[in-house]
């Protein structure tokens, strides 16, 4: 069986170091491994309308922005196939079919679901395509035959759904459908990097990002404002690393040749956080240390985006190349789809034939 990735984002804006640690780093090292026969990289601007219908414009134009950090992360369109959602209408065909396989009890149980409702404030009304995205998400894997999706810690539940719409859909039908598996970030902490103010995630509605794209006395504004233990007031206090976004953050980027290049003072992270604990250093040094361990990820991934960003035209190619591809593939999966259902009435030259021979009689 080939082995198959599908994986992607939401066009709500520009992707942040966040994204970066917990998916786009794996992505390209999963590309460049030459153990996977296909990688499909989609931009879910359809999903990402399920809670943004009032305001397209933001999809619409956070579209490039989003295929500018793919390439100037190292996404490379030779090596993966990536395309927009909505150029690929078999998804919404595959979506329909689906819906028959799962209750709506089934659907409020999703733990990401109701997270996700009540983050958005979508209690009292919940917009259907938001509501079925699982569903939706599911019509994503299964078009391209998908068997492994690299995905966070919060996003099993959904996975899940997926696995029982495939399991549902062959028992009824007939086998016609992959069932994925998960595949998570090996680093715990890169599976939901905090925001810079200690919030639970980093979020750009909550303005709490550094994002891939930004200049480095943006980075460095950010980095400098970072929460940390609000009890180490004065340099000589015991600090706290458990909570410590900046820590947290050293965990996710730091390695141990850094110290040499940045703080040779130290020799590991290790000794670092010793001595913060005991008392007797600072947050601002341990804060422009990480300062310079970011730059040097996050500098060269702006150079290459702002080479792309020269060739706008050359980039909706790419896309469009890519969405011609991936509709090719799903065109493949809803064939053998409607096949199993039995829909596909006008291929089905034994059922022509069957039905000829009854009115002839």
């Amino acid at each position: 069986m080939a082995k198959i990735i599908l994986t992607g984002d939401r066009p709500t804006g520009r992707l942040h170091i966040g994204h970066y640690v917990g998916s786009l780093r794996e992505r390209v090292r999963l590309q460049n491994s030459g153990e996977y026969d296909k990688v499909f990289i989609m931009i879910a601007d359809a999903q990402a309308l399920t809670d943004n219908a009032d305001n397209p414009e933001k999809v619409r134009q956070n579209i490039i922005e989003v295929a500018l950090d793919y390439l100037a992360c190292g996404l490379d369109p030779e090596k993966s196939v990536i395309f927009i959602q909505s150029q690929i209408p078999q998804l919404y065909e595959l979506t329909a079919y689906y819906m028959n396989l799962v209750t709506v009890s089934r659907l409020q149980r999703n733990p990401t679901v109701k997270a996700e409702i009540q983050a958005r404030d979508f209690e009292a009304s919940i917009p259907v395509g938001f509501f079925t995205y699982p569903i939706s998400q599911a019509a994503d894997i299964t078009a391209f035959q998908a068997n492994t999706v690299p995905v966070g810690e919060d996003q099993m539940p959904m996975i899940e759904q997926t696995r029982e719409i495939v399991r549902k859909f062959n028992m009824t039908y007939g086998e016609a459908l992959t069932e994925p598996d998960i595949l998570l970030p090996s680093n715990e902490v890169c599976q939901r990097l905090p925001g810079i103010d200690g919030k639970a995630k980093m979020s750009k509605s909550l303005d709490n990002c550094i994002y891939l794209s930004e200049t480095a006395d943006e980075i460095k504004k950010k980095v400098m404002n970072m929460y940390t233990d609000p009890d180490h007031i004065r340099v000589a206090d015991p600090g706290k690393i458990e909570g410590n976004t900046v820590f947290t953050y050293l965990d996710a980027f730091c390695r141990k040749e850094h110290f040499g290049r940045y703080l040779p003072d130290y020799s590991s992270l290790d000794e670092l956080k010793e001595h913060y604990q005991r008392g007797g250093l600072g947050d601002v040094k341990v804060k422009k240390f990480l300062y310079a361990v970011l730059l040097e990820y996050l500098k060269p991934i702006r150079a290459r985006r702002t080479e792309f960003e020269k060739d706008i035209p050359a980039v909706y190619k790419m896309l469009e190349d890519g969405s011609r591809k991936a509709e090719a593939v799903a065109a493949q999966t809803l064939a053998a789809v409607k096949g199993a259902m039995r829909i596909n009435y006008f291929s089905d030259v034994n059922l022509i034939n069957e039905q000829a021979k009854r009115f002839k009689k």
